[in-house]
């Protein structure tokens, strides 16, 4: 369930920080609607999460998956550069991730 909730708070947070970008610097109602509802339900569901996992572990994957996530949604979508160094920078977020997964069950 920890999991499942997790996976729900990334995808707000992913929705609330793509739709910034669209609200232009806040000018545009709609994007600006769903930016702040989507890091209110983002926040929500993390600390629903908080009950059950770490929050090293909880919050480690979904800093990481989110910034990983928004990084690969700007290169795909929205014409972003996809030079070398971001692209390593980007794998350096998922493998960090799953080091401090695979150390955080002691």
């Amino acid at each position: 369930m920890g999991y499942g909730l997790l996976a729900a708070a990334i995808a707000a947070e992913v929705t609330a920080t793509t739709a910034m970008k669209y609200s232009e610097g806040f000018t545009r109602l709609w994007p600006s609607v769903v930016t702040g509802l989507g890091y209110v339900l983002a926040f929500a569901l993390l600390a629903q999460t908080l009950k059950t996992l770490s929050i090293g572990t909880a919050y480690a994957i979904w800093a990481g998956v989110g910034t990983a996530a928004v990084a690969l949604i700007g290169i795909l979508w929205m014409g972003e550069s996809a030079g070398a160094a971001k692209l390593i920078g980007v794998a350096l977020i998922i493998a960090g991730v799953v080091v401090l997964n695979l150390g955080g069950a002691h």
